[in-house]
């Protein structure tokens, strides 16, 4: 690196203010570090993750058990897994992001495969707002710098496979480019284990590679260096330029600033604490501001980081977590292959070779070649060398007979009735003949899914509600062409396990904010760009708005590379958002302490729950609940109201008391906590018949943006009996920022939804239980109280409850 890139980027190390913050190491942040640093924007790079250089990949039963995601539990590792309703998800964390556990596959998207207004079961289509030919040349370019480079072996047992039982079955199979070293230098042999040239950019981690050794452990991670991912490539040549790459850098919450650009908050996991539980909750919280912010954590990582922070982007479109699919994955299982001539077993070795070395591809009905049904990929998916080992030591059976086998031979031998003292012979035997594991090999499969699930938080967690049912036709397609793959290689065919239970395993999610025509189609335009919110791009798997059908880390790719261009192209400034997030006020003093006095004040307090629904971009209480009903959005809170002074408290006009506790929202993040919060028992304005109650509580979503819930009951005679229903229900606003226990939402505070709560029956009950007085004068404070409350009750309601003729 020159002495002048060097000093750049030490300047932006210092910053706290940059031109684009990248969320993300995977194929889409990837990119945008190295074009966006390499147009000369000053670029930072936030990865949750760790580097994994060369030999750094654990191995051992102990390595990889701690191989997992979970800071909070002191698990910084590679996998990051994921359980919902009708999938498990696998993605990465590491520096490199989903590169570093991919099997290498370079597949374009098909042309016909970008499909327009496609109906979807449920309502809805799914539309692709560009086309292939908006990405072929930004195809070329990703392919360059990964090396694209096809499998260059023939002999490969798998491979010939594949071939064969394509060719029989009249299927197109290809050898799609891989992002793989197989030779020191493009247009020489393949050599394994021979050295890998450094690129012009150097390399982030400073250790040599060699080329691959067809060790099969590309989804475990490469030792050797041999797969071209992401650190060795694209943040390599982004460092180079001038990036600054932060690794261990979780993001927690962003915000729009005023004036434009965006707030980033994010988290340090330490080094140090890994291996130790630490709650991440306590972490310091880090930020730095930047005109753009990218968003390329991942399907999973930027549609949770998007909910999470919805209160801080009012007006965000509706769109935001639909359209999520596997991308069709599925997981086949070719077992006891057998040779055609008759002679035994057919070695199809699965640990030989990198994971993915051939991809057949079956027709789709867009293709218009008479093809019918959705179209997919079935690819070999190999797996490493002690893969090979476990499967031989779950066939139980056998493993025991041979166990029990020697053991008698070293018995007889021990006793004398066995003279033979090589046993070369018996040890062999022992081992087995490993022809389950050499004669049986995994199908990948990938295609025209339905994108028809949909994301969300539930209690604060990401949770999607997704099954296979809707694509069970596209699904048993896919296992029909596998089982007649099997057929051809004298193999059985097997369901993985979790089908049984119609679940499926993705690496690959896609969709969450996807890429539309409009906001009321999509989060994104067609450039990845937030529509509403400038400057904020989605550049990952979350913005594609159906599945690729073949392997998506390409396209990925190079919609970020497309997107680039744009973002380069306009070079200014990002226009001020059109929605943001609105500055705090001045602190607001807190409830009056009771005057000195000799005598400490009789205190008095008492929980309340309440429950409803709220909707968001509304800003009417009775819409927001209805609307909040039928898309099934909660809100409740439980808040333990506390009158410092009975005294001072009944002789305030204003009955001002403190509120403290936590509401849970999805739609805002979750569970939030009351970082201050102001109650009103009974306020009177100019209609001397009414009452309010009012609640304020300032809260602050998990990003960190404030918010605040205002809030007011209705006190007054209407006709009929109606003081339970006015005592009991609660109109609420949400609003950006925090407004003071006097503003309740006046003047231009952006509203950001709104709803209604009310106290059920069995909740009244459980709060009548709650009321605790603490105090020299505890039966006088209840007793104060209990006269206030029923005092204002009686002169808003008194007149109808009253005798007849009797003055009220």
């Amino acid at each position: 690196m020159t002495t002048e890139r060097l000093h750049r980027q030490t300047e932006i190390e210092r910053r706290t203010e940059v031109d684009v913050v990248v969320v993300g190491s995977g194929f889409g942040g990837s990119v945008a570090a190295y074009r966006l640093a390499d147009g000369g924007l000053s670029v930072v790079v936030l990865e949750r993750g760790k580097p994994y250089p060369p030999g750094s990949f654990p191995r051992t039963p102990a390595g990889m058990a701690r191989n997992f995601w979970d800071p909070s539990e002191g698990l910084h590792g590679l996998f990051d897994i994921w359980s919902f309703r009708g999938l498990e998800g696998v993605v990465s964390s590491g520096l490199g992001g989903g590169s570093l556990i991919y099997a290498n596959v370079l597949l374009r998207k098909d042309d016909k495969w970008f499909v327009h207004e496609s109906p979807l079961p449920g309502g809805g289509y799914e539309h692709w707002p560009i086309s292939r030919r908006d990405l072929d040349s930004h195809y070329d370019d990703v392919e360059k710098m990964l090396g694209a480079t096809p499998y260059p072996y023939n002999d490969t047992p798998k491979t010939v496979a594949m071939q064969e039982a394509a060719d029989q079955l009249g299927l197109q199979v290809s050898r799609p480019p891989l992002a793989v070293a197989f030779a020191r230098r493009r247009g020489e042999g393949p050599v394994p284990g021979a050295p890998v040239p450094e690129p012009w950019y150097g390399n982030i981690h400073g250790l040599p590679r060699e080329t691959c050794r067809l060790s099969g452990e590309c989804d475990v991670g490469c030792n050797f260096g041999a797969k071209n991912t992401l650190d060795h490539t694209y943040l390599s040549a982004a460092r180079h330029r001038g990036a600054d790459i932060r690794t261990r850098c979780e993001v927690r919450g962003f915000a729009p600033r005023p004036g434009g650009g965006y707030e980033v908050r994010y988290v340090l996991h330490d080094a140090a604490d890994e291996g130790h539980r630490t709650p991440t909750g306590k972490l310091p919280v880090h930020r730095i501001n930047c005109k753009r912010l990218v968003l390329a954590a991942g399907s999973f990582g930027s549609t949770y980081l998007l909910l999470r922070n919805r209160s801080a982007l009012p007006g965000i479109s509706p769109a935001l977590g639909t359209r999520f699919c596997g991308n069709g994955d599925l997981l086949g299982l070719v077992l006891k292959a057998a040779d055609g001539a008759g002679r035994g077993p057919r070695t199809l070795a699965a640990s030989t070779g990198p994971v993915i070395t051939s991809a057949v591809r079956v027709g789709d009905e867009l293709d218009g070649d008479g093809s019918s049904g959705r179209g997919f990929y079935v690819e070999d998916a190999g797996y490493p060398a002690f893969v090979d080992w476990l499967a031989e030591a779950a066939q139980v059976p056998g493993s025991l007979r041979r166990t029990v086998g020697f053991g008698l031979h070293r018995l007889r031998s021990r006793l004398g009735f066995n003279p033979q003292s090589n046993i070369s012979s018996r040890l062999a035997l022992l081992l087995g003949p490993g022809v389950f594991s050499d004669s049986s090999l995994p199908l990948l499969g990938m295609g025209r899914d339905l994108p028809d699930g949909r994301m969300g938080l539930r209690r604060g967690y990401l949770d999607i509600d997704w099954t296979t049912q809707t694509s069970r036709r596209y699904f048993e397609r896919v296992r029909s062409t596998m089982s007649d793959m099997a057929g051809v290689l004298g193999a059985e065919f097997r369901d993985n396990p979790l089908w049984w239970t119609r679940r499926v395993v993705t690496v690959h999610p896609l969709g969450g904010a996807p890429m539309g025509r409009h906001a009321a189609e999509g989060v994104c335009d067609s450039f990845g760009e937030v529509f509403g919110f400038p400057g904020l791009y989605v550049l990952d798997g979350a913005v594609l708005p159906g599945p690729v059908g073949a392997n998506p880390s390409l396209t990925i790719a190079a919609f970020a590379d497309r997107a680039c261009d744009h973002i380069l192209g306009e070079r200014a400034a990002p226009r001020v958002a059109q929605q943001a997030a609105a500055t705090a006020p001045a602190p607001v003093a807190d409830v009056p302490a009771a005057a000195a006095n000799s005598e400490h004040p009789t205190s008095l307090s008492f929980t309340e729950e309440m429950k409803g629904y709220v909707a968001l971009d509304v800003d009417d209480p009775e819409e927001g609940r209805a609307l909040g009903r039928s898309l099934n959005q909660r809100l409740s809170f439980r808040l333990t109201i506390t009158a410092d002074d009975v005294d001072r408290f009944t002789a305030d006009p204003e009955h001002l008391a403190r509120a403290a506790g936590h509401i849970d929202c999805d739609v805002l993040g979750g569970r939030l906590p009351v970082e201050g919060g102001w109650f009103n028992l009974f306020t009177r304005g100019e209609d001397p018949s009414r009452r309010r109650m009012l609640y304020t509580l300032h809260l602050r979503d998990p990003g960190g943006s404030p918010l605040t819930l205002v809030g007011h009951k209705e006190v007054h005679d209407d006709p009929g009996i109606d003081v339970w229903s006015d005592t009991s229900t609660l109109y609420v606003r949400m609003l950006t920022g925090h407004v003071p226990p006097d503003g309740n939402g006046g003047g231009a505070v952006p509203v950001l939804g709104a709803g209604v709560l009310v106290i059920l029956a069995g909740d009244f009950v459980q709060q009548l239980t709650t009321f605790r007085a603490v105090g020299p004068h505890r039966v006088q404070a209840l007793e104060s109280f209990g006269r206030l409350f029923l005092g204002e009750l009686w002169d808003v309601y008194g007149s109808h409850l009253a005798p007849t003729g009797e003055p009220t």
